[in-house]
């Protein structure tokens, strides 16, 4: 465990402040997240459950990551609801991000409820092999 608590702290992506969130008839949650690295990128996993692609805003603006989600609650299809204890709510992080990342290379994907971002390191982060030669 210590390991996972020792990389986290090396990973060039960091917990910011979070902002306010709008004005909205639901709870806004913070998403629960796993950061980690491969020798080329930086991935971070979000659990966004009930939320869609086209619900996602993710922008990066001044080294900081938003991520803005809004689910919706599942559809009774017919059915009248006896007792309601999922509560539906909108989730919301953000992170500051390093110069270390290359910003034009930032993919994210859905599957699942899980929201995955990844970010390609710049070529000055990576880690180079450096050569001796014999004298």
């Amino acid at each position: 465990m210590e390991e996972v608590s020792e990389m986290s702290e090396q990973v060039p992506v960091k917990k910011a402040e979070t902002k306010p969130a709008p004005k909205r008839e639901s709870c806004v949650y913070l998403p629960d997240v796993d950061i980690y690295e491969t020798a080329d990128r930086i991935v971070l996993a979000a659990d966004v459950p009930g939320a869609d692609e086209k619900s996602l805003n993710i922008t990066l603006e001044n080294d900081v990551l938003e991520i803005d989600a809004k689910a919706s609650a599942p559809e009774a299809n017919g059915h009248h609801a006896v007792r309601r204890e999922y509560t539906i709510g909108d989730f919301r992080r953000t992170f500051t991000v390093s110069r270390e990342v290359d910003r034009d290379s930032i993919n994210a994907s859905l599957k699942n409820g899980v929201l995955r971002v990844e970010f390609a390191k710049a070529e000055a982060a990576k880690p180079k092999k450096i050569t001796v030669d014999a004298v």
